[in-house]
């Protein structure tokens, strides 16, 4: 028997207990650390106690190396066919443009497109739609740009959006800033609205020095009355927070107006957490940026001095936060990345994307969908195809399950190649996860 190659080892962050976790074999353990010590003396080639070891092999910490790549093989399979089954997500952007300013917008150089919406594009949108994904599971998230800009032309079309949805039966999510919530309430109740993206980074002059209106002008409290309206006419909002340095002192802050809003106790609110990071373009300050572990680093802290922010904001700590609230890991994860399986984004220049991320990008399109059907099938083929067992640098990685090779268009900015990775620092993450969740004692 070996140790097996996708065990994830270490001690839980301000504490002497250690965890163990094997995505493949489903074993998640806290270990003492008399125990923790023992499994290093292992690693090191001591001898330890047989029962110790009869553990390990038990919860498939040690295994034999031919059944441990069978069972590899087979997890693989299921993962395949399930998200084969999985609902897909199509993403629709109306309109680049937007009545805001924001400090760290990512399309902000994007060439202006001397085009416009039409309710032709919209139709050719829910027709290439209806034949191309044709018996799956599916829903809509309109995507900008801003797509709920307050103009009678606008509104028009969005409605005509929301009324093809509706005959094609897909429930419908916006991300939005949220400035013109209030004016479109009436109109967003004709759909069946899955969830309301909208972003606070901090509340009053926080958020307003970074989310301004072009032109200068706060939009702080009209985004909160929209919210205040969504909620009132139970319409499911996602409050999300995009944090830098520049705004992470504020999360106590918002959390605790959250709380008293009574916005927390509301069961169509929720939340997620944006890390403000470097996607098409640098940034003129990229100093002001986390890395993925140094942001939860700086949350973890901000926890231990503020318990309250749980209330607001669950941090996921990998899987941490999975493994508290189930009492059982998630399934493995052979690849983290959507596109082009779950994922597909459409702009209403006619273009078809593998996913947000590169939705947009001209030299990102995978063909069109109007004025003429088109797909560039070798480019589809490299998204369709990446995933762990398509990484190199996945191949030997004890990771690789919890981490799914991270997001394909910010590997292929790095590197230039979409089967590249995007580590995540998932050992570090659960660290702190495990002692967020399960204690230091």
């Amino acid at each position: 028997m070996v140790y097996s190659k996708h065990n994830i080892f270490s001690r839980i962050t301000g504490s002497d207990n250690f965890f163990i976790v094997n995505l493949l074999s489903g074993s998640a353990d806290i270990l003492g650390p008399a125990e923790g010590n023992m499994l290093h003396d292992y690693l090191e080639g001591k001898d330890i106690a047989e029962e110790f070891r009869k553990n390990l092999q038990e919860k498939g910490y040690l295994v034999d190396e031919k059944d441990e790549a069978k069972l590899y093989r087979n997890k693989y399979l299921d993962f395949i066919d399930t998200r084969d089954e999985d609902e897909v997500q199509l993403f629709f952007v109306p309109n680049y443009s937007c009545n805001f300013a924001c400090t760290y917008c990512y399309q902000d150089e994007y060439a202006p497109v001397k085009q416009e919406l039409t309710t032709a594009v919209i139709d050719a949108f829910f027709s290439y739609v209806g034949h191309e994904f044709a018996g799956q599971k599916k829903y809509l998230t309109v995507f900008g740009g801003e797509p709920l800009l307050n103009s009678p032309k606008q509104k028009e079309l969005i409605a005509y959006l929301l009324k093809q949805a509706n005959e094609s039966n897909l429930e419908v999510c916006f991300v939005t800033n949220g400035y013109s919530l209030v004016e479109y309430i009436d109109l967003l109740r004709t759909s069946r609205i899955r969830e309301i993206q909208v972003t606070l980074d901090g509340i009053g002059i926080v958020h307003d020095s970074r989310r301004f209106l072009k032109g200068g002008g706060a939009t702080f409290e009209k985004i909160v009355s929209g919210i205040d309206a969504c909620l009132r006419m139970r319409l499911p909002v996602n409050l999300r927070m995009v944090i830098d340095k520049e705004n992470i002192q504020g999360l106590p802050e918002l959390a605790q107006f959250a709380i008293d809003k009574g916005w927390t106790k509301n069961e169509f609110f929720k939340t997620q957490i944006g890390r403000n990071y470097e996607l098409h373009h640098c940034q003129a300050t990229s100093e002001k940026l986390f890395s993925r572990i140094s942001l939860y680093e700086t949350i973890y802290q901000q926890i231990q001095k503020h318990p309250y922010i749980l209330e607001f904001y669950k941090p996921a700590y990998s899987v941490s936060k999975f493994l508290f609230e189930n009492g059982s890991l998630p399934d493995p994860l052979f690849d983290a990345c959507p596109a082009c399986k779950t994922e597909w984004a459409f702009d209403y220049t006619g273009h078809i994307f593998s996913c947000t991320a590169t939705v947009g990008k001209t030299d990102e399109s995978l063909g069109t969908f109007y004025p003429e059907v088109s797909r560039k099938d070798e480019l589809i083929a490299a998204w369709e195809n990446r995933d762990v067992t398509a990484i190199s640098e996945c191949f030997g990685c004890s990771m690789q399950l919890a981490c799914g090779g991270g997001c394909g268009s910010v590997a292929k900015n790095r590197s230039g190649n979409v089967c590249s990775t995007d580590c995540r620092p998932v050992k570090e993450l659960l660290e702190l996860g495990f002692s967020t969740y399960f204690g230091k004692a």
